[in-house]
């Protein structure tokens, strides 16, 4: 039966007799983890829920958003748009802090909820927060200009059918006004009074239709259906720094340190074998001691040559 298997028997004298470079390694492993972790810069994440601006009720199958869910999402991932925005801070986009903000940028939509959750990350919790207000101040701009001209037009539909339904009003207030004595006559005139009524008629048609107009208008304009981009709650930032986990880095240290120790442990074995030759090392395996024993018994039964 061969045994060409690695035994951790093995493993474990390899170690006793390698031991130095074993912890050699995990101790230089494990110290540079150490090192890093304690000098790595902290960063802070600030997280934002925004809604997006809106002018509604819109007709069906419309969109009431100054801007669709997805536009929005590739308008603020775009180079242009968040280099606006450190602009806006006065950091230059091949700072470091240019470097963190574009690299931390992330937004999740959520279209059922109609809510974009914006994170972003700073080198203090200051600077975190000022990276989420300022980019949603430039995005509150943005649509304030898309949203100024759908805006106005509405408010002026609305002052126009607010005019409108006055005059239709005084018109049929007027209307009644000269009814009312031609019915109080004794012998009232048949045709004038058909006439008048039919007049005073579609004058209540039109003022209906015109405080439907009005309705629909003012409703259209309330803070329920029309609003600007704003944000649905404060920003909010953790009390403690999300990078570096140094408890994630010690440990992944320890266990790349045990595991490169280990590798070195075996190298400088196999090296050492090597270098005092086949006969010199002692073999690791029963199988291995048995046909090394065999190989030197030959040996020595061999006549030496004349």
């Amino acid at each position: 039966m061969e045994h060409d298997e690695i035994y951790l028997i093995d493993l474990w004298r390899v170690l006793r007799r390698e031991w130095r470079w074993f912890v050699a390694v995990l101790v230089v492993v494990l110290g540079l983890a150490i090192f890093f972790a304690q000098a790595a810069h902290s960063r802070w994440e600030a997280v934002a829920w925004i809604r997006p601006g809106q002018l509604g009720p819109a007709p069906a199958g419309e969109d009431p958003r100054v801007e669709p869910f997805q536009r929005v999402i590739e308008r603020m991932q775009t180079v242009e748009f968040q280099e606006g925005v450190l602009h806006d801070l006065g950091i230059s986009p091949r700072s470091r802090e240019g470097h963190l903000y574009r690299g931390s940028f992330d937004l999740s939509p959520s279209p059922y909820a109609g809510l974009l959750k914006l994170t972003l990350r700073g080198y203090s919790p200051q600077q975190a927060r000022r990276f989420v207000q300022a980019t949603f101040d430039h995005l509150q701009r943005l649509h304030e200009g898309l949203m100024a001209e759908p805006l106005g037009l509405a408010q002026a539909r609305l002052r126009q059918a607010q005019a409108q339904l006055r005059d239709a009003t005084a018109e049929r207030d007027r209307l009644r006004d000269a009814v009312a004595p031609a019915h109080s006559t004794a012998a009232p005139n048949r045709q004038d009074l058909l006439l008048a009524s039919m007049v005073l008629s579609s004058s209540n048609q039109e003022v209906r239709g015109l405080q439907q107009v009005v309705g629909e208008l003012e409703a259209r304009l309330t803070a329920s259906y029309s609003y600007e981009t704003q944000m649905a709650w404060p920003v909010y930032v953790p009390d403690h720094a999300v990078y570096p986990n140094r408890l994630l880095i010690w440990g992944a240290g320890l266990v790349l340190g045990l595991g490169l120790g280990l590798v070195a442990a075996v190298a400088r074995n196999a090296y050492r074998r090597r270098a005092a030759g086949v006969w010199g090392a002692a073999p690791s395996t029963p199988a291995l001691r048995a046909y090394a024993q065999g190989e030197r018994s030959s040996c020595e039964r061999s006549p030496a040559p004349r």
